[in-house]
């Protein structure tokens, strides 16, 4: 099972670099919380929630939650690199440099929660090593203007794929990949395969997962106070979404023997909603090229990072523009409060999955299980925001970056 959690943001972070350009609105404060509590609430689904084959509406809500809430997720994290060096001009100086130290500590302390987690022996694919990893690897391109982001995603969208697919295939099988394991220092400190699982044969691959970062930065960088400016970005959003999805259905109807090829690839999947399903399966390592013309949310193709960033652009652009309403932000209060205590909300359910064992309940027992996780989740957080700047993690997280401060 999946998903991950964007790399967490102290809810006073936004209140003291600001959400958009000028004087930031309280609403749009509450609208990046209530992304983040809406990605939290999808990864929930994803992890314990009912399996997408229960069919009907619930169905149809559980696939949807998959490998998208991740993204979006990714692209709050690119957001958040450029809330913390520096918006709309980069931090020059000594806070410059001071605000590098930072999000490098912020990189590390994330990685090593991760491998923590890991450790739990959970069935949650947890994704903070890569996203520490990847704040690391993105850090020089946080001075970049907004359209140079913008075309380095689009980039690394329809070419890092291809370079994954091509390794991966090179990997399977292969000794020297072993070697490469054997002789890394983080896989022996890790019991993992280290650097080659982060890049290469792990669940969220950081050269796939960079457009998702790189487009976060981007608009980031962005004055979203403009007028239309969100509704642009909706509008970039869904088509994007179109082009990757609708880009896949038509390969998998059009390419011959596309369909098939895909089936067998994945041992009989399903290939027919391989453009938008993860039920087809992961990614083979047989080398079949028919994989790369799918647009699942996990099968890190082109399709599926496109399609997932138009989702997530939408999905961001909604709320920024709904807590803009009075009415909104009193509704949205439980979910900005999740979404302001990201990591503190992510590292908890993962100790209560491994607490309450809930990898092994019965599936009848999922909706209920999802629902409490739910409720529980918004509870604390409602508690906990009224009394506290940030959330118990959020503050470790903080009390980690301040030795950055001694940078001169």
């Amino acid at each position: 099972m999946r998903h991950g959690v964007s790399e967490a943001v102290p809810h006073a972070a936004p209140l003291t670099e600001g959400s958009s350009f000028g004087t930031p609105s309280t609403g749009r404060l509450i609208g990046l919380d209530l992304a983040r509590g809406l990605a939290i609430f999808g990864m929930f689904a994803a992890h314990v929630g009912p399996d997408p084959s229960v069919g009907g509406p619930l169905g149809w809500a559980m696939e949807v939650s998959h490998g998208r809430s991740s993204a979006l997720f990714a692209l709050l994290a690119g957001f958040t690199l450029v809330l913390l060096t520096g918006r709309p001009q980069p931090r020059t100086g000594r806070p410059g440099r001071q605000a590098v130290g930072r999000v490098l500590i912020r990189a590390t302390v994330l990685m090593a929660v991760g491998y923590a987690l890991t450790a739990l022996g959970t069935s949650v694919d947890v994704i903070l090593a890569s996203y520490g990893l990847l704040f690391i690897l993105v850090l020089p391109l946080h001075r970049l203007r907004p359209a140079t982001l913008a075309v380095l995603a689009a980039a690394a969208a329809l070419v890092m794929p291809q370079v994954l697919f091509l390794l991966r295939v090179a990997v399977d099988g292969c000794s020297w990949a072993d070697t490469v394991v054997a002789a890394d220092p983080l896989a022996r400190l890790t019991d993992t395969d280290g650097f080659l699982e982060l890049f290469v044969t792990g669940e969220y691959p950081v050269l796939t997962w960079l457009p998702f970062i790189l487009a976060g930065m981007a608009l980031a960088k962005v004055d979203l106070t403009r007028p239309r400016a969100l509704a642009r970005t909706a509008r970039f959003g869904a088509a994007l979404a179109v082009v990757g999805y609708g880009g896949s259905w038509l390969a998998l109807h059009l390419v011959p023997g596309a369909q098939a090829a895909v089936s067998a690839a994945t041992d009989g999947g399903p290939a027919a909603s391989a453009w938008w399903s993860d039920a087809v399966g992961d990614d083979p390592t047989t080398g079949a090229p028919a994989w790369l013309l799918v647009g699942a949310p996990h099968s890190q193709t082109t399709g599926s990072i496109l399609g997932n960033t138009g989702v997530a652009l939408c999905v961001l652009a909604a709320c920024l523009m709904a807590a803009e309403y009075a009415g909104v932000r009193r509704l949205a209060t439980p979910f900005a409060a999740v979404g302001s205590i990201s990591l503190t909300v992510y590292v908890g359910h993962i100790i209560a999955i491994k607490t309450l064992g809930t990898d092994d309940m019965p599936d009848a027992a999922a909706l209920p299980v999802l629902l409490g996780f739910i409720a529980v989740a918004m509870l604390l957080a409602v508690a906990w925001t009224r009394r506290f700047r940030r959330g118990p993690l959020e503050y470790m997280l903080y009390a980690a970056t301040t030795p950055a401060r001694l940078i001169q």
